[in-house]
């Protein structure tokens, strides 16, 4: 076995080479794009794009050249990183079955979550889709206000059970995801994981959280991997998965097991009480109104063409849960990081829900939802710092590109569109689209919530930039645009409300840092790699 591993590793090595000597001698289209020179003769712009601390490189790129610029891959490939709205109007809409997710992602997807949204493409997601986008109604948005509530009570009264009178420095992010993995676990799934009321830990909300984190530490493995998928059989990568040699990737395989072997049993679980009929399902957590119970429901009555197998329904409960666990904790704990360095935003934002609701009692959906300057804050704070940063997708075929405004050639030639050849990286730049000078103006870097109540520059307007949500790319847009945008924008929104009554929120002694990864998260300082982020709270009147 130990030789048939030496031999793979030999022939990955020799591929690695040969791809090398192809990408080198190659002419490309994109060559003629202007772009950061590449670092690495193996791994090109791979280290500058993808580490923790990369936001120079990102922020310097974009100013330096413009909406549309290549970036070199591993082994001599180009890249184009692109937030040029006309340019992602092409990719995300009108093309969008040729700028696909790469196949070597979608593998990885299906390998850590299953077969589930983030793992399928064309047809096959759209069918997905089509079961699930009734749980994620505006109608039934309004039917789990209630559960988020309830919820968000408890975390309320753990954390004041730590606060005390006086006042005290948490760990807030810890909270905020316990939170989150709550409420998609109530809402989504209509199963509890954490009662929330003393420092206890879930094995399945330490998966996730760990996930993103364990996947940056292999990052090599990650650049490597499309050639492996490409090349060698997923039986034989299987097989010698468990005898590689590496500590991280091995870590990287307990966390995507954990996950699975949980989201397994919450399946079989909630199939049991189903099938029981209609009173066994209300007796469960989410009383039958959780997204699963509503998708297994409908599934059951779809026709064979629609019907999902079950796999594909428990692949659902992964994707659900990371999905929906450390992007919106992270966007929240962003937002109290802001408030407590704005105190002037959070006086504000405090008077806006003690004049909704002057008794105290819990503000209802439509009232909450139009409340205008918690939601200018929260539009400011996404459009400012997006939880991810950018997309890739992968061109099926040659395609042309074309754009909004020119640019310049290496050649000094005037370019209104690009020729992108077959199997080219497009990485879309989503904050880099939110912060574009050119639409928004020139305060575009700063965090002003002000800006949403009165009318947005008309550049932003004719742009037409194809985000799902308030002209931004936050939440993407086209067929792969995030399906659960409303639960989270709710769950913010009910956070804040039940919080900001509360407690005051004020800057902690220990440094707060933003990493940047799959989903962005803090840390005390550059180099702590353990997710965490400290604010100091004071209680506010009665709780």
């Amino acid at each position: 076995m130990l030789s048939l591993t030496v031999l793979a590793c030999a022939a990955a090595a020799g591929l690695a080479l040969w791809k090398l000597f192809q990408g080198y001698i190659t002419v490309s289209s994109l060559d003629n794009i202007p772009g950061p020179s590449r670092t690495s003769f193996w791994r090109g712009n791979q280290s500058d794009i993808y580490n923790r601390h990369a936001w120079g490189f990102h922020d310097r790129a974009r100013e330096s050249f413009g909406s549309v610029f290549k970036f070199w891959g591993p082994l001599g490939t180009r890249g184009l990183y692109v937030y040029d709205p006309k340019a992602l109007n092409n990719v995300i809409n009108k093309d969008q079955l040729i700028y696909e997710e790469s196949r070597w992602l979608i593998s990885w997807n299906i390998n850590a979550f299953g077969l589930g949204l983030l793992s399928t493409l064309g047809e096959h997601h759209r069918k997905q889709r089509k079961l699930l986008n009734p749980a994620f109604s505006i109608n039934h948005m309004k039917r789990m206000t209630p559960i988020f509530y309830r919820t968000t009570h408890r975390l309320r009264i753990a954390i004041a059970s730590q606060v005390g009178k006086t006042s005290a420095e948490m760990d807030l992010l810890g909270w905020l995801g316990r939170l989150a993995l709550e409420l998609i676990g109530q809402g989504g799934l209509g199963y509890s994981f954490d009662p929330l009321v003393a420092n206890t830990s879930n094995p399945y909300g330490e998966a996730i959280k760990d996930y993103v984190p364990a996947v940056f530490s292999v990052q090599l493995w990650r650049t490597l991997y499309p050639y492996v998928h490409e090349y060698i059989p997923s039986s034989v990568r299987n097989l010698l998965a468990p005898l590689l040699p590496f500590q991280r990737f091995r870590r990287l395989r307990e966390i995507i097991g954990a996950m699975d072997r949980h989201s397994r049993s919450i399946f079989h679980e909630k199939k049991a009480a189903l099938e029981k009929g209609d009173n066994a399902a209300l007796q469960q957590v989410g009383e039958g109104r959780d997204i699963m119970s509503i998708l297994m429901k409908a599934n059951m009555e779809a026709s064979d063409e629609d019907k999902l197998p079950e796999d594909e329904l428990i692949g659902q409960i992964t994707t659900l849960v990371f999905a929906a666990t450390d992007t919106t904790s992270n966007a929240l704990s962003r937002i109290f990081q802001l408030l407590a360095e704005h105190q002037d935003v959070q006086d504000k934002m405090r008077a806006e829900l003690v004049e909704a609701s002057p008794s105290g009692e819990d503000i209802p959906y439509d009232t909450l939802v139009a409340l205008p300057y918690i939601d200018a804050v929260c539009r400011e704070t996404l459009r400012l710092h997006p939880p991810v940063n950018y997309m890739a997708r992968e061109t099926r075929e040659d395609v042309i590109m074309p754009l909004s405004e020119p640019i310049q050639g290496v050649n000094g030639e005037m370019l209104s569109e690009i020729p992108v050849p077959k199997d080219t990286t497009i990485l879309i730049g989503i904050r880099a689209c939110n912060r574009n000078k050119a639409l928004w103006g020139d305060d575009a870097d700063e965090w002003k919530p002000e800006r949403w109540l009165s009318s947005l520059p008309d550049a932003l307007g004719n742009a037409h930039v194809p985000g799902v949500y308030s002209h931004l790319m936050t939440f993407l847009g086209g067929g792969r645009s995030c399906i659960g945008f409303k639960f989270s924008q709710l769950e913010m929104k009910v956070v804040l409300a039940v919080m900001l009554r509360s407690f005051k929120f004020l800057p902690g002694e220990k440094e707060v840092y933003w990493n940047m990864a799959g989903i962005n998260y803090p840390t005390v300082g550059r180099e702590s790699n353990k997710p965490s982020m400290y604010l100091r709270l004071e209680p506010i009147g009665s709780q």
